[in-house]
């Protein structure tokens, strides 16, 4: 029987971690939590509370993939805390929308870029959004090594990229240029500010997701009791850094208000910086780094179709690992197609809005588990039970997992208020899967 293999050490699983947080989100982003705050204080008070808040959430991975350190991570959670029910729904909203419907949607960013960059036709930026799927899928087809190398060159170039707007933003001359007037709303009271950070938190929270990705390839980390935790926290810690110092560099040169608004936050501080030559490095910059962000979600994705195939719940062929790659290659070449499907019909965008909130009520069900874990002395979870003496465990537990759940509740809960039309749709499209489900486990 063809088995995951073991490949990727601690180096090559904490890229993974940044290269899944990291996309176009810092590049573009940070003018919607300006926005929403009003000050340069509130803007990094808001982005060190969404750093603490995915800390947390790496520890609760930690724990979970060093209990569980199986290929699918969230899934294989899900289904030994709540049941084999919920855990499809979380693979069906990665399959109909979440996961593909995101790599569609990056490979569009990085195209656009590219073809901006290199003087092409715009007309040229589907062929090679398709174009660049497709490649991408085939490297991670051929191998985990492969894949994993193509994703650590790719990270260390978008750490590159960040450096140097960190460095342009926080160390060169500041341009002595008039900053538009504020956009955002006055903040007044102690309430006010509440209310304000409150909002700011979702778009913040949005920028640090992507670390939970790295538990998918559990199976085909190098010890993964030890490493995978590690990686984790050494990986969302670094981006947490990142994160802050590039908003320091934008409040630098930019100011709140200018920040606020800005649509295009790098590009403007690059440009008032150095010129045309800046804006051209850090499109540079967001090509590469929306590249490496696709590749991660093409690595790591289909282990949980693979995962849902092997439970029965999904078409067995997926459930094969290549004899000679030892990668779920059915799991990638479909996930792949239905991407570049996505990618063409252009319908990626208003799905994305529509299921976007259900990616939190999974990573809060899945913290949760941990609690189920704690206490349930029953298999599957009997041999799942908090870590042997020297085993990763969650600091300040029953805290940590319950703050995290919390967000995750928050965020949700914001989600619908603010467009609730797309939240029913949303849940009809998550409902959808439970029909689904009933159809595969009878054709098993």
């Amino acid at each position: 029987m063809t088995t995951y293999a073991r490949r990727l050490g601690i180096f090559s699983a904490t890229m993974a971690v940044i290269g899944g947080i990291i996309g176009s989100g810092v590049f573009l982003g940070p003018e919607v939590v300006a926005a929403r705050v009003g000050s340069a204080g509130l803007t990094l008070t808001a982005w060190v509370l969404g750093g603490l808040i995915a800390l947390a959430g790496a520890f609760c991975f930690g724990e979970l993939g060093a209990r569980r350190p199986r290929a699918g991570g969230g899934y294989v959670y899900l289904r030994e805390a709540f049941g084999p029910l919920p855990a499809f729904l979380y693979g069906w909203a990665l399959l109909l929308v979440i996961a593909t419907g995101a790599t569609a949607a990056v490979a569009v960013t990085f195209a656009s870029y590219a073809v901006a960059l290199l003087g092409f036709s715009p007309r040229a930026t589907l062929p090679l959004a398709t174009a660049a799927i497709a490649l991408l899928s085939a490297v991670n087809y051929v191998g985990v090594k492969p894949a994993a190398v193509t994703q650590n060159v790719f990270t260390v170039l978008k750490l590159a990229a960040l450096a140097a707007l960190v460095a342009a933003g926080l160390f060169a001359s500041r341009p002595n240029l008039p900053q538009p007037p504020p956009s955002s709303t006055v903040l007044g009271g102690g309430g006010d500010v509440v209310v304000a950070l409150g909002a700011a938190l979702v778009p913040v929270l949005f920028a640090y997701g992507g670390w939970q990705q790295t538990n998918f390839i559990a199976e085909e980390i190098i010890e993964p009791e030890r490493n995978l935790p590690r990686a984790l926290v050494l990986g969302v810690a670094g981006v947490v850094t990142v994160y802050l110092l590039a908003n320091l560099a934008y409040l630098r040169v930019l100011g709140a208000s200018g920040l606020a608004a800005s649509t295009a936050p790098a590009a403007d501080l690059m440009g008032r910086v150095l010129g045309l030559a800046g804006r051209r490095l850090i499109s540079a910059g967001i090509a590469v780094s929306t590249f490496g962000f696709l590749n991660l979600v093409i690595l790591v994705t289909p282990r949980v179709f693979q995962a849902m195939a092997a439970d029965g719940v999904f078409f067995e062929p997926l459930a094969r690992l290549h004899p000679r790659y030892r990668t779920p290659a059915g799991a990638i070449a479909f996930m792949g197609g239905w991407s570049i499907l996505l990618a063409v019909s252009g319908t990626y965008a208003q799905l994305l809005d529509y299921v976007v909130f259900g990616d939190w009520i999974f990573f809060g069900l899945t913290v949760a588990s941990l609690f189920i874990y704690n206490l349930t002395p029953h298999p599957p979870l009997r041999d799942a039970k908090r870590g042997s003496e020297g085993g990763f465990r969650v600091p300040f537990y029953p805290w940590t997992p319950a703050l995290f759940v919390l967000a995750a509740v928050y965020v949700v809960v914001s989600s619908i208020v603010a467009n609730p039309q797309n939240a029913l749709i949303g849940t009809g499209l998550l409902a959808l899967g439970v029909p689904v489900y009933r159809w595969a486990r009878r054709t098993v």
